[in-house]
């Protein structure tokens, strides 16, 4: 494969999404082209903030008493406000070359990586890492897809109710444009800023995981050189010297993967904290809309109940790829203390097994994706915010009885 399908592959339909938000950090842009404002990406972040997260905001502060029309409100206003969120964070991160907190960096330090792997066993670790994050994200993107699909539905079935009445309504209610053909045109804008919300979601998500797989598909393959490297020695075909300069080359490799592994966390540790929350407060607001839908009403829209089922099978994904992805990181950055453990360092001379100490002791704290300062993402943590979510729906219905 050449380098532009390797990331193509890598990264599925994300970067497509990407370029259509003005977002992708395009490492064989200039760098003067790169930081003039996008139009695509100032265009997209202001449809979502005037009119998809502005109009929501104001409605629900009007809906406030009825719990069940200010949670499908606020949950609207919620994911548009975290798709702004990733989209700047990641916008700006990719602006500048002047520090070590470069998106632009990342992808071309995953571009020399695939164009200077000569072994197979080396590609087919990268593929098999790439592949698992395809999967995942293939199944984010049908629910990203679908949630867009049914979404229009619910939003336009109300416009085409009320489109020849005296008042009509927006997909996203704006009481305010009435008069053709400004109601026509913010018809079709909040339309697409609702596209462009879950397509901003899905393109940073999806581009975070597969940067983290392909960090750990690197420790792979370092911990694979390592065992062949000590291999020769103990066989003697190689020298003590030529150990040495293998080894200082992994240790220099090992270094550089953990820099990449906190550039990630640290550009987007942040808005991750917020989407933690976000995502737990989701599940138990979407879920609770489900529950007095069934149980308050006899005239059930299914097609609502539907978009609303595949909106959670969106959060619970969306969730669920940063926490399979930082547990992979996590669970490879250690092994590769245990791999110097497991190798035959046993049998080569003592001055050069105790250099491989180094490794040991900086694979002896895991590499993280944090939610700020107050978690770690993992399978565990995944399960932890699905319970808590529950908790919360526990105490909605308490109230609301």
């Amino acid at each position: 494969m050449t380098i532009n399908k390797d990331l193509n592959y890598a990264f599925t339909t994300s970067r497509q999404c990407m370029k259509l938000l003005g977002i992708w950090p395009d490492p064989n842009v200039p760098l003067n082209v790169f930081r003039r404002p996008k139009i695509e990406f100032m265009l997209a972040t202001c449809i979502m903030s005037v009119y998809v997260f502005t109009p929501q905001i104001i409605n629900t502060i009007r809906a406030w008493g009825n719990i069940s029309r200010v949670v499908e409100l606020f949950v609207t206003a919620n994911f548009s406000m975290m798709s702004i969120g990733k989209m700047i964070i990641t916008r700006y991160h990719g602006e500048t070359l002047f520090n070590l907190k470069e998106l632009r960096l990342l992808i071309s330090s995953m571009m020399t990586d695939w164009m200077t792997s000569t072994s197979n066993w080396e590609r087919n670790i990268m593929l098999k890492l790439a592949k698992t994050g395809r999967r995942l994200n293939f199944g984010y993107f049908i629910a990203a897809i679908g949630t867009i699909t049914f979404a229009f539905y619910v939003r336009l079935e109300n416009v085409l109710q009320t489109m020849h009445q005296p008042r009509r309504y927006l997909p996203y209610r704006f009481d305010y444009i009435q008069k053709s053909p400004n109601y026509e045109i913010t018809t079709f804008i909040q339309i697409c800023g609702g596209a462009y919300a879950v397509l901003g979601n899905y393109s940073v998500d999806s581009f975070i995981s597969i940067l983290l797989l392909h960090i750990c598909a690197q420790l792979i393959n370092l911990q694979i050189t390592l065992n062949n490297l000590i291999d020769k020695l103990d066989n003697k075909s190689i020298s003590s010297l030529t150990f040495r300069k293998g080894l200082t080359a992994i240790i220099i490799r090992h270094e550089h993967l953990i820099r990449d592994a906190k550039m990630i966390n640290d550009c987007y540790s942040s808005i991750l904290f917020v989407h933690m929350l976000c995502a737990s407060l989701h599940l138990c607001l979407v879920t609770f809309q489900i529950f007095t839908m069934i149980t308050d009403n006899f005239n059930i829209s299914i097609i609502k109940v539907i978009f609303l089922t595949i909106y959670i099978f969106l959060v619970l994904t969306q969730l669920y790829v940063y926490c399979y992805a930082a547990e992979t990181l996590s669970t490879e950055s250690i092994n590769m203390a245990f791999g110097v453990y497991n190798c035959k360092w046993y049998n080569i001379p003592a001055k050069d097994a105790k250099d491989l100490m180094f490794i040991v002791y900086r694979s002896v704290i895991s590499l993280k994706l944090t939610a700020g300062i107050f978690g770690n993402f993992s399978v565990e943590l995944f399960g932890i915010a699905v319970k808590t979510s529950m908790g919360y729906l526990s105490a909605l219905l308490t109230i609301r009885e």
